[in-house]
């Protein structure tokens, strides 16, 4: 039986509408847990350009979600817990049965690694643990012990110990207060789950079932990095026993690729509908295009993340965001701001070469920086490059 064909154009769609940047940005007040849930988990990062990353994903999906609306999410309601896919993320609480294995999996890797080496002797690091059950959630700040290293990336011997613990799952992110981490015993922030934890096997499945469902169309490369969990074997192990649809799918430059979709594709691909054709300003860590090679294939749009690039290294900027308008990149533009000062300044621009930027596309990303703006309360919006026509 031949592959199902699937086009270029409804690869985009289907990528977009699943990604929840398809259909025009939900009214009203939007639930963020909902959202997480259907996304997986969203990045949280510790940059704030104009807004952090995590607030900003959330913003393009609902232009009414405000920075307050998250924390209580995680250090109140406890509807979603803290821990690392790829990178530090916010992950729903429904996810937490399955996710015992990767606890497993980074603590003994962190136990391991030479970067996470205090030391500090045992008793030492039984104190820190022991400080935090009496006292309760306490930050990095509540301990002192000095590092010597000047390296960008150097950590005390106390935060590599609770790092370690907090890969393990034996503490957990209590809250947070002003993005500053808070520990605490994971038994005291994660719900009594033992009944409800599958095999690790099956935990793998089950996550890499839920990967293809938020990926619809993808190779195993895919699938094992998004959530960073499974190995190469375990993500072949389960597509062996999974009844999927074989397709090819044809990439912005006209190649066809095979990948595997789920089973109700067809359906899918039905009910469809074509992408709106708002100008959207995407943030660097948004899940739409987090995979560089799967941006790339579907969408011929290159992008490189350049914050830690040396500045003469630079293509394009330090924070650049890219435009997404319909399904089509049509540029990317690099933004800062003074939130203190009220002002945000476009510092950098680059339409996409063949897309022609005239008055109607200028006002729609108008309109978008002006949105942009008002997430981080600001009213003073300044071009200090050339604007577009």
């Amino acid at each position: 039986m031949s592959a199902l064909e699937i086009s270029n154009r409804d690869a985009r769609r289907l990528w977009l509408a699943v990604n929840g940047l398809g259909a025009a940005p939900m009214a009203g007040l939007p639930d963020v847990a909902a959202m997480i849930r259907a996304l997986g988990f969203v990045q949280i990062d510790t940059i704030r350009n104009v807004t952090r990353a995590h607030h900003h994903i959330l913003w393009s999906r609902a232009p009414r979600y405000r920075e307050t609306m998250l924390w209580p999410l995680l250090g109140q309601k406890r509807l979603v817990f803290e821990h690392f896919t790829h990178d530090a993320s916010l992950i729903p609480i429904e996810v937490l049965p399955n996710w015992q294995e990767q606890f497993r999996r980074l603590g003994q890797k962190a136990a391991t690694n030479d970067w996470y080496r205090s030391g500090l002797a045992k008793d030492e690091v039984r104190a820190i643990r022991d400080r935090i059950e009496a006292e309760g959630p306490l930050s990095t700040h509540a301990f002192d012990s000095r590092t010597i290293s000047r390296e960008m990336w150097a950590r005390p011997p106390h935060k590599k110990v609770l790092d370690q613990m907090w890969y393990a799952g034996d503490l957990a992110t209590s809250h947070r207060e002003k993005f500053v981490k808070f520990y605490d015993l994971g038994e005291r922030v994660f719900p009594d789950i033992a009944a409800d934890c599958p095999p690790a096997r099956d935990q793998i499945g089950w996550l890499c079932d839920q990967a293809l469902e938020r990926l619809v169309i993808a190779t195993p490369g895919e699938i094992q990095r998004f959530w960073g969990v499974a190995s190469a074997p375990e993500v072949r192990d389960w597509l062996a026993r999974r009844r999927l649809v074989d397709v090819a799918v044809t990439g912005a430059d006209g190649t066809r690729q095979k990948a595997w979709a789920l089973p109700d594709i067809e359906v899918r691909l039905a009910a469809c509908v074509p992408v709106a054709r708002r100008l959207r300003l995407l943030n660097p860590f948004d899940p739409a295009i987090r995979d560089r090679n799967r941006l790339l294939r579907l969408f011929g749009f290159q992008y490189r993340n350049e914050m830690f690039v040396p500045q003469n290294q630079r293509i394009w900027g330090y924070y650049v965001y890219p435009l997404l308008e319909g399904d089509t990149f049509v540029g990317r533009i690099e933004i800062k701001a003074d939130r203190a000062a009220n002002w945000m300044a476009v510092t950098g621009f680059w339409p996409e070469p063949g897309v022609k930027w005239g008055i109607g596309r200028c006002e729609r990303l108008d309109l978008e920086l002006r949105r942009f703006a008002r997430l981080a309360g600001i009213t003073d919006i300044r071009w200090d490059v050339s604007r577009p026509a």
